[in-house]
């Protein structure tokens, strides 16, 4: 496994000039595995159900998706970059979250995936064509490997503006009016998730898909207990990938929290916020720059109430970079930016919430009194 028990008495490694104030103590998780079984080479798609395909093709196009297919039980989005689709909607009685799929970097991935875990590659009906191994993490989330027969072909991209700094005057006898339009998404960037076995989920990421960890976060005065929350990036060698392509955390709930997707730049995310906003959806917290990954960021509540994020000028690492480690806080979640909202911590209140705290402290996981009261703390400093 990838873990490695916490030594309380080390020193401090030296950590300077990266992207964390601070690195690993000795003997903490190293954030990535021995010996994966496969390196994915990124996320493919998501997977979700909902009842009213209609209602989910208007916000769709509003948040700025575009259509590969649609059935009566099936809808295909994608960005405007060459590849596979960002996400699949199928018509189900609720709406849920099904999982993530993760592209495998070659064909035979998938066989060496399925022996080792006991698998099958099967057909998919995915657009064009591919197949899968479906594999179920630790938390009981289903978990696609795929590989797709054909690539989407890129579509015309939203052109970023062309800006004058200081004394560097790129544009003049020019004005600029971007239009007031959806924003036009690239690709799908990451998902966070949300699991009450966060060791061992962590573990599996690394060890089964080869992912590593960029950053870690810990509760004030936990440290000791390890981390409970990590920031995971694909692992393609000295070419550089996000910083996060998956994050997790602990906490009583399981499975998705947001997903984000790429735009071009600043004036997209906000012009396309206030198209969104003129259509009457939710802004859940922007707009601002993240701290982990650096990205500019704007939250949105889809009709189901799920979240979507537009990102851009995100962090790339190459797998050269060791993880970083910083406490866990509300406040750190960003470098500037409006205070953060309860709605995307996820700390409003409500019976639904109490009742999942109740049945997470119950069950045997990895979440107790002491961990949950740190999880409050930290959501509220």
């Amino acid at each position: 496994m990838s873990h490695t028990p916490v030594n309380k008495g080390a020193h401090q490694t030296s950590h300077q000039d990266l992207h964390s104030e601070q690195g690993s103590l000795r003997g903490e998780h190293h954030g990535r595995a021995r010996n994966p079984v496969i390196k994915v080479a990124d996320l493919a798609w998501l997977e979700f159900e909902k009842p009213d395909l209609d209602r989910a093709e208007v916000f769709a196009r509003d948040f700025g998706f575009a259509i590969v297919a649609r059935t009566d039980h099936e809808l295909w989005l994608r960005g405007t970059f060459e590849g596979s689709p960002c996400m699949v909607i199928r018509r189900g009685r609720a709406s849920r979250f099904l999982g993530p799929a993760f592209r495998a970097a070659e064909r035979a991935d998938l066989d060496r995936l399925a022996r080792t875990t006991g698998s099958t590659v099967r057909d998919i009906g995915v657009p064009g064509g591919g197949q899968s191994v479906a594999l179920l993490d630790p938390s009981g989330l289903p978990v696609r490997v795929v590989h797709c027969a054909e690539r989407l072909p890129a579509l015309p991209e939203q052109e970023p503006l062309i800006l004058n700094f200081g004394t560097d005057h790129r544009r003049t006898n020019a004005t600029q009016r971007p239009p007031r339009e959806p924003s036009r998404i690239q690709r799908l960037g990451h998902v966070v998730l949300e699991t009450r076995t966060f060791a061992r989920t962590l573990d599996w990421y690394l060890d089964t898909l080869g992912m590593i960890v960029s950053d870690f976060l810990f509760l004030d005065g936990q440290r000791g207990r390890g981390p409970t929350m990590a920031f995971i990036r694909c692992d393609q060698g000295s070419r550089p990938v996000d910083h996060h392509t998956l994050a997790l955390h602990l906490g009583p709930g399981t499975g998705y929290v947001h997903s984000a997707y790429q735009v071009t730049d600043l004036d997209s995310i906000a012009v396309g916020g206030e198209y969104l906003a003129e259509r009457g959806y939710r802004r859940s917290w922007g707009i601002g720059r993240h701290i982990q990954g650096s990205q500019l960021f704007d939250y949105w509540r889809d009709p189901d109430h799920f979240m979507l994020e537009h990102f851009a000028d995100g962090d790339l690492f190459s797998c050269d970079l060791e993880p970083g480690w910083a406490p866990m806080s509300a406040s750190g979640l960003a470098q500037w930016g409006p205070p953060v909202t309860r709605d995307f911590l996820g700390t409003n209140p409500s019976p639904a919430k109490l009742r999942e705290v109740m049945t997470a402290l119950r069950d045997d996981n990895e979440l107790d009194p002491a961990r949950l009261l740190g999880l409050m703390k930290a959501m509220s400093s």
